[in-house]
């Protein structure tokens, strides 16, 4: 790891002044990120206790076709993909704190209404203002810890905030199922729209833009990271604006895989209670990312072909084949979106990280459609099985063709440097 400068004296800061600014750093992983996983969490459960609702006869009670019902699932995502880039452009111009403050109590309303419309159109132009509400939740949150968390630091935080996903997967299985008990799909919806409203105004009371900003941070602790942060920095290769940042071959690549990867993920979260009812701390040491990606992918494709294999003849080698690709899709997210702000400078690693996520939003638009539909259209599980298992298996190969960091050489720069084979379009 590079040393510790203070920003202010360009000198390693001593051991004495150490101790007061540890403690200080510590308390970013107490303070900070609780709240932003609080709120990642209520975006997740806004997005994914759709399928919840399908499979407790939203078709039915709403008197419209699979295909229909498939469509209002995946029209999320499409608004997410279509309004990613424009919403993280704002991030250069407005607070990152404001803006998921305003995203939270937009996505809380849309969410809501989701159990109040019964007009079909109404309803599908509702679920299409959601994803455009969440759309630039993910990128802000990312930019937000790469003012944070050193690049040492920074795969953990982005495993926590991840990990977001898979449990609020297991909590709003309980109680949403539980809910729908008592109160019906309806007003589930609406009772699971209202903590995200609520959440807004402790995330505006707690989170802040930057470590200057931070009251509960001491000022030891805030020249020392701010000092680390610059230097990281100046080992990162600049682009001439952020129209080359975007067109460089390893951010087009990370595209690609990620649309490939969410096509899968997306398929199998959203559409699992029915495909039911029916039947990262050595990343950061290791700097290692590429490694720790592209495996766990391979197994999950694997897993899910198994699934398709002996979906009609063992359910239980069947639903083992789905809880191991459940595990293995979540665990790379923390070093994958690492690698972005290792190889792009801060001027423009806010739209790579848009570029990147809304890919996966288009991608987990044709997830969730396609296995929608593949269910409705054949009455089985089995086909869309190996759709998703075909995507993830393509993701890991794509992610093999990722050029490796070298060191940089250069005098001053101690961190990782441009990728071998990597170009400016």
């Amino acid at each position: 790891m590079s040393p510790i400068v203070n920003v202010h004296t360009g000198k390693e800061p001593s051991k004495s002044a150490l101790d007061p600014a540890a403690a200080g750093l510590r308390r970013r992983w107490w303070y900070l990120l609780p709240v932003v996983f609080i709120a990642y969490s209520l975006a997740y459960l806004d997005r994914a206790n759709y399928g919840m609702g399908a499979a407790a006869g939203l078709a039915m009670t709403l008197r419209i076709t699979p295909q229909q019902n498939s469509l209002l699932g995946s029209l999320f995502f499409l608004g997410y993909f279509a309004f990613q880039l424009p919403g993280t452009m704002l991030l250069g111009k407005r607070s990152p704190v404001w803006l998921i403050f305003v995203a939270l109590s937009l996505w809380g309303i849309l969410a809501s209404l989701t159990g109040i419309l019964h007009v079909f159109w109404v309803l599908a132009l509702d679920r299409f203002l959601l994803g455009v509400a969440e759309s630039c939740i993910f990128p802000a949150m990312l930019l937000l810890l790469t003012r944070w968390f050193t690049k040492a630091e920074r795969s953990r935080a982005n495993a926590l905030l991840i990990a977001a996903n898979p449990i609020t997967v297991l909590w709003m299985s309980a109680i949403t199922g539980y809910l729908i008990q008592l109160f019906g799909w309806q007003r589930t919806f609406i009772y699971e729209g209202l903590p995200a409203l609520l959440w807004a105004v402790v995330w505006l009371a707690v989170a802040r833009d930057k470590p200057a900003d931070a009251n509960w941070m001491t000022p030891e602790a805030k020249d020392l990271l701010e000092g680390q942060l610059a230097e990281e920095q100046r080992s990162v290769a600049p682009v001439k604006n952020v129209k080359s940042a975007l067109l460089r071959n390893d951010v087009i690549l990370l595209c690609i895989v990620y649309f490939c990867w969410s096509l899968g993920i997306y398929g199998f979260v959203l559409w699992l209670p029915t495909i039911v009812r029916q039947g990262a701390h050595r990343s950061d040491k290791k700097l290692r990312r590429k490694s720790l990606v592209w495996p766990f992918l391979l197994i999950a494709g694997i897993a899910l072909a198994v699934s398709f294999l002996f979906a009609r003849s063992s359910f239980a080698i069947a639903f083992a084949g789905l809880v191991v690709a459940g595990a293995c899709m979540y665990a790379p997210y923390g070093p994958f979106f690492a690698i972005v702000p290792e190889r792009v400078p801060k001027t423009a690693a806010a739209e790579a990280l848009a570029l990147i996520n809304s890919s996966g939003a288009l991608g987990a638009f044709f997830g969730t459609y396609f296995v929608g539909w593949l269910q409705g259209a054949t009455g089985s599980s089995r086909d869309s099985y190996l759709l998703m298992a075909v995507s993830l298996i393509v993701s890991a190969g794509l992610m093999l063709l990722l050029g490796d960091m070298k060191v940089s050489q250069k005098p001053g720069h101690t961190a990782q440097g441009q990728a071998v084979g990597e170009n400016e379009a």
